[in-house]
């Protein structure tokens, strides 16, 4: 296995995809997104978790979500950091230290 992943879901559980998008949508948003009993009708993380590991077709749809919702926030993130790093080497190379009067 590669220790440098390009799999937008590497290193993540099926909890937690599930979880994410739960905590963003709500089942009720989640469920028109994506035509699941589990997510209609009596939804929980445990039920959903149940039929999504036995179900390749419908784990397949919700981690495409997963990617879809959270895949741009991720890359949005890192190039945010490379711009706030690049800001501060610019901000490093113009400063100047104050005299000290005695």
């Amino acid at each position: 296995m590669h220790a440098n992943s390009n799999d937008p879901l590497h290193g993540l559980t099926l909890e937690a995809v599930v979880t994410a998008l739960v905590d963003r949508y709500g089942f009720k948003s989640l469920s028109r997104q994506i035509e699941i009993r589990c997510f209609y009708s009596d939804p929980s993380i445990k039920s959903s978790l149940k039929f999504l590991r036995k179900t390749p077709w419908a784990r397949t749809q919700v981690e495409e979500l997963y990617i879809k919702t959270f895949a741009k926030s991720a890359s949005t993130n890192k190039s945010s950091k490379r711009t706030v790093n690049s800001d501060k080497s610019t901000a490093d190379s113009t400063f100047v230290w104050p005299s000290v009067k005695d």
